[in-house]
Formats: C-alpha cells, sequence, structure tokens
C-alpha cells in the first residue's frame, strides 16, 4: 500500500436532500409510511448507526415548517410530538431563523468561559422574567436536559451542605449516570448500565388514576416516607416534575405539589422543579408550577428552550447559584451564542403569538374529543394533562389493566395514516400528545381525526 493510499480519506456520500421546496400546508401522502426512499435510508443507517439510538418512526425528514413534518418520498405528516415538546414555536419559526442566521455569520462559538457575549446574559435575563417567582434569580446556561438536572443537584448539595436526594416513582430526569438514577424505569433507561450515583431515594408521587388518594393524602405518604427512611435533615433537594412526561404524562392530584414545596422551605430542602417537558407554554403557562402557584427553588429549563438548537437551563434563588464558587459550573458548549438567539428568538414568539393562549386552546379541543372517546370505545382508562401536553391511557375494557399492544398498534395506524403520535408510561401504555403550539385549528382537528379512526378499529380488533 503507497503512502499517498493509506492516507487517503474515505469520500463522504453526498447528501440526498435537494433544493427546499415552498412549505406545505396540508397532510399529503405519497406513498407508504415509511416511503422507499427512507426505507433505504434505514438500510444504510443500520450499517453506520448505533443499534441503541431507536426511532420512533423511521421516516427521514427533508424539512419542516409549522405543525407539518416532510419525508425523503415527498410524504407531509402532522406532527403531534414536536420533537418531544421541543418545536413548541413551530418548525422553522421566522423569529428563530432569523437570529440563527444573523448569529451564526457572526460567529459561532467562542465559550462563554473564555470570553463572553450578549446573549448569554440575554437569555438568563429572560429566564428570571419568565420562570415563577419574584425573588433575585439567576442562571447558568448547558446543552441538554440531563445535564441541567445534573447540575441542579451540585447547587442544591453546595448550597445546603447535604447529600440525598429524592425522586418519585415515574420519574424521568435523563440518561446520564446521576439522572438514570434520578429515573424511575429500568427497560430500556437503566437495565444493563449501572452501578448508579449513591444518595438518591425514591418516593411514591402521585398519581390519581392509579393510587385514588388526594394531593394531601399523596403528599403526607411521601413526606412520611422521607422522614422516617432518610431524615429532612439530610435532604439536599426534592426533584420532580411538575407533570410526569415519560412515566405517562401524570398530572398529581391538586394540592401535592404546594404540600411537597411547604415542607422542603420548612426542612432547609432545595425544591427542584424539573420543566424540562413542561416548559415554555407547553402546559398553557409559561411553567407548569404556576397552575398551582408554586415557586420553586430552582427550575430546569430544556426542549421548548432553543426551538431544537441544543439548550438548557437552571435558574432559581441568586443565593442558591451563588453558593458554588468560580469554575464549579459551566461547561465548553454551555450557553453557545447560536443556541442563544434561537432561544431568544422562541422566547419572543412565544410572547408576541401568546403560545400559552394557544395551549389553552388546545387543551380545551382535544380533552373534549378524548373524552368522548373514551366513553364511546371503553378502551381508555383515563384522559389527563394540561394545556397541549395531554394523554390518553389505555386498558383493558372495563379494567385498569394496561394495554400496552393496543396503544402500539393505534400509534402505529397513526403514522401509517401520517400523523405522528408519541407513547410513553410506565406500563407503555400512554398515547401522548405534544403538538407545536402554533399549530393550525384546521391541522389540529384533522389529526385528532386520524387518532380516533385508529382507536375506534384497533379496538374492534
Amino acid at each position: 500500500m503507497t503512502a499517498s493510499t493509506a492516507s487517503e480519506p474515505r469520500a463522504v456520500a453526498p447528501r440526498t436532500v435537494g433544493v427546499r421546496a415552498p412549505a406545505p400546508r396540508q397532510r399529503r401522502l405519497q406513498t407508504e409510511i415509511p416511503g422507499p426512499a427512507s426505507r433505504a435510508l434505514q438500510q444504510r443507517r443500520g450499517n453506520a448507526v448505533a443499534a441503541g439510538v431507536s426511532s420512533t418512526l423511521p421516516v427521514y425528514l427533508t424539512s419542516a415548517s409549522g405543525g407539518l413534518l416532510t419525508d425523503v418520498d415527498g410524504n407531509v405528516l402532522i406532527d403531534f410530538g414536536s420533537g418531544i415538546a421541543v418545536a413548541n414555536v413551530g418548525h422553522s419559526a421566522p423569529a428563530v431563523v432569523d437570529r440563527v442566521r444573523e448569529q451564526a455569520g457572526l460567529f459561532t462559538h467562542t465559550c462563554f468561559m473564555v470570553t463572553p457575549y450578549e446573549g448569554y446574559l440575554q437569555v438568563c435575563e429572560a429566564l428570571a422574567e419568565v420562570t415563577p417567582g419574584e425573588h433575585a434569580k439567576k442562571s447558568v446556561l448547558f446543552n441538554s436536559g440531563a445535564e441541567a438536572v445534573e447540575n441542579a443537584v451540585k447547587i442544591a448539595r453546595a448550597a445546603t451542605g447535604r447529600q440525598a436526594v429524592v425522586v418519585f416513582d415515574h420519574a424521568y430526569h435523563g440518561r446520564t449516570n446521576l439522572t438514570m438514577a434520578l429515573t424511575a424505569k429500568s427497560v430500556p433507561y437503566k437495565h444493563g448500565f449501572g452501578p448508579f450515583a449513591p444518595e438518591v431515594y425514591r418516593v411514591p408521587g402521585s398519581y390519581p388514576y392509579r393510587d385514588g388518594r388526594s394531593g394531601d393524602e399523596a403528599a403526607r405518604t411521601a413526606i412520611d416516607r422521607i422522614e422516617k427512611q432518610i431524615g429532612g435533615d439530610q435532604v439536599a433537594a426534592v426533584v420532580i416534575e411538575p407533570i410526569q412526561g415519560e412515566g405517562g404524562f401524570i398530572e398529581p392530584a391538586p394540592g401535592f405539589l404546594p404540600a411537597l414545596s411547604a415542607w422542603c422551605a420548612d426542612n432547609g430542602v432545595v425544591f427542584v422543579a424539573d420543566e424540562v417537558q413542561t416548559g415554555f407554554c407547553r402546559t398553557g403557562s409559561w411553567f407548569a408550577s404556576t397552575h398551582e402557584n408554586v415557586v420553586p427553588d430552582l427550575v430546569v429549563t430544556a426542549k421548548g428552550i432553543a426551538a431544537g438548537l441544543p439548550l438548557s437551563a437552571v435558574t432559581g434563588r441568586a443565593e442558591l447559584l451563588d453558593a458554588v464558587g468560580p469554575g464549579g459550573l459551566g461547561g465548553t458548549y454551555g450557553g453557545n451564542p447560536v443556541a442563544c438567539a434561537a432561544a431568544l428568538g422562541a422566547i419572543e414568539t412565544m410572547r408576541t403569538e401568546d403560545l400559552a393562549g394557544s395551549a389553552n386552546r388546545m387543551e380545551a379541543q382535544v380533552l373534549q374529543r378524548l373524552h368522548a372517546l373514551a366513553t364511546e370505545t371503553g378502551v381508555i382508562g383515563d384522559v389527563r394533562g394540561r394545556g397541549a401536553m395531554l394523554a390518553a391511557e389505555f386498558v383493558q375494557p372495563a379494567t385498569t389493566e394496561p394495554d400496552a399492544d393496543l396503544t402500539k398498534r393505534i400509534a402505529a395506524s397513526c403514522h401509517a395514516h401520517g400523523v405522528v403520535v408519541l407513547t410513553c408510561g410506565t406500563y407503555g401504555n400512554v398515547i401522548r400528545l405534544l403538538p407545536p403550539l402554533s399549530l393550525s385549528d384546521e391541522l389540529l382537528d384533522e389529526g385528532l381525526t386520524v387518532l380516533e379512526h385508529a382507536v375506534r378499529t384497533e379496538a374492534r380488533s
């Protein structure tokens, strides 16, 4: 082998994406789902991408706009997933695109820890404005939700001098080592990946459909477990999703979160709200904590913060953030300038288009139809959620027995008819709806009609 041959780089396959076509305005199916071009790419994927990375629907996209996704076969799908509650402002939102384009033309990275820039400050200032509470706040920016959750725990431990962290049944907080310990579900998130970080304690939460308890009763159970098995004076932080996401879109009974928050305040425990999936107008308010006037000590955000660019944050009481010494927080890419530009464009869009109001209108439309569908079919045990974070839990008729197989069939039927829906839940029996908050009433109605057809058809079979 000659030297020139040995050093010759391998050719990079050309991109399959062509010139961007005008944005579509309606669902359109030109092939089966997935189509032949997507299937060809899926075969290539098998030789290049790790098997541990899964995809809900193996259609390969060329563009996305508003609430529609266009694949390589020319199919146009209605998006009821928003990239898992990320594209809250819709795909390719103009304010986001414009700010990203402008920032990318100036500089894409310097590292805020080396030479800072104003965009980082502007995002932190905006977070102080929109997160719950009127107290003095500061923020630190990261890349992913899991990274932000880990740093919230670091901050709480540094501020309190304690180690124990309390989390809840059905919780999901990420895939890193510490956040796997915080996450409840084993498969696929934890199985085979241990040992996990210590000093993490799990207690019962509030799952009204399955435990039948009031918020006060559920809180007393959780607090009693904490005090008896850990000791309140040993707990650095209680970390909780105001509405549990991957666990099944579980909305706790009224009173549960306020009772936990009050106990934390009385015992010097940092109350951490993981608003990664619930934040940025998703539940009809800027943050889900505010539905019961809960003011967390720390709020963890990601997903919808930057409309798809990697960005996350921990925002909270200034004295807590400042308990960590210089150099104790940060990261090479945290608060990347292009991601900060996207966040500013997303927040601008949420304000100018009143996307919290849009989420509330979606809630009224979707819940009415899901409740009617539950009565008609007998296979939906519970309908729940807030804003545009809504779910149906599927069960065997006349029981509360989870029906994961039916749930999978319903999701597959929706996909085949051009509507992207996601499943979740500890028992794998929940269809979750996360449409972009900018989705038109017409597309929402059409997507729901496809879902209703899938439920009726699969329930009969």
